[in-house]
């Protein structure tokens, strides 16, 4: 058996992952897939795959995207969720912030630096027409920092997938003011060059197992219930979410590549681009 690392957020576009791995599927090609849950999302692991500490990784894009630019030793090789990202928007309950044109000039809470949350706030700024160049951050790690943040005022907004944190918003710990959908597919794998060159049939073999199982995943018998229960959703908010999940068994293509990098360099995320085949390969 070979053992490979692999990371990836808490949440329920995961799913298949984990069937495949509780399954057997990947041992029965002879690896043993050590699933590491990351709840500090695309900053940690960007870090993560530097440090050798993961070797795979399950990550946003415009953050794997940053990161390879800025020097990361990993490729994307393929694209593991092709719709948008439903960012939502939130304030903490009792917040006197009612729209997000009240959040001009406030300050976001973010996982970290690099994250999601960070570009995210970022690109939402530039929707707004607002100057992205002076906002201010405060790093929080977690979803559980964020609550902290906005509760006690050191944070004023947090933005976060719509549907991980809907439980929060029901419970009246935050309020949503609005979703901002990634301009691009939101979640790709990642892999360390060194695995790469390494062993590139072992990467093949993975994506080949999860492909058979993100291909028929809406169809098995009440994946709905299954997934409101493992992720403490309600059945009709999984029945939305599923409704606007596409995942994907191909490759990012070069045009959106060279897309998130331009939109990328002209918020000042990145200060070069990279040819799409530093960025992405092939296996």
């Amino acid at each position: 058996m070979k053992k490979i690392k692999i990371a990836g957020v808490p949440e329920h576009f995961n799913l298949p992952w984990h069937l495949a791995i509780e399954d057997g599927a990947f041992e029965n090609r002879g690896i043993d897939l050590d699933w590491t849950e990351v709840p500090e999302g695309t900053g940690r692991m960007c870090t993560m795959l530097r440090d050798g500490e993961t070797d795979i990784a399950i990550i946003l894009t415009e953050g794997i995207v940053k990161d390879i630019v800025a020097g990361n030793p990993s490729k994307i090789v393929q694209v593991f969720v092709q719709s948008p990202l439903y960012w939502g928007i939130h304030v903490a309950a009792n917040s006197s912030n009612k729209k997000v044109a009240d959040l001009k000039d406030k300050k976001a809470a973010i996982s970290r630096y690099g994250s999601g949350s960070h570009l995210m706030a970022v690109v939402n700024a530039n929707n707004n027409g607002w100057s992205y160049k002076n906002l201010e951050f405060e790093v929080v790690n977690n979803v559980d920092g964020a609550i902290e943040a906005l509760n006690n005022g050191t944070a004023d907004y947090f933005m976060w997938e719509h549907f991980t944190t809907k439980p929060l918003v029901d419970k009246g710990i935050f309020r949503r003011v609005d979703d901002c959908p990634t301009p691009w597919p939101c979640f790709v794998i990642a892999v360390t060059d060194k695995l790469l060159e390494k062993s590139p049939s072992l990467v093949n073999h993975i994506l080949e197992v999860i492909n058979t199982y993100t291909e028929d995943f809406k169809d098995i018998p009440s994946i709905d219930r299954m997934l409101a229960n493992r992720y403490e959703q309600k059945v009709e908010d999984i029945q939305e979410w599923l409704s606007i999940t596409r995942w994907s068994q191909e490759n990012i293509t070069p045009i959106m590549v060279k897309n998130i990098q331009e939109q990328l360099e002209r918020l000042a995320i990145i200060e070069k681009t990279l040819p799409y085949s530093k960025i992405v390969t092939k296996v």
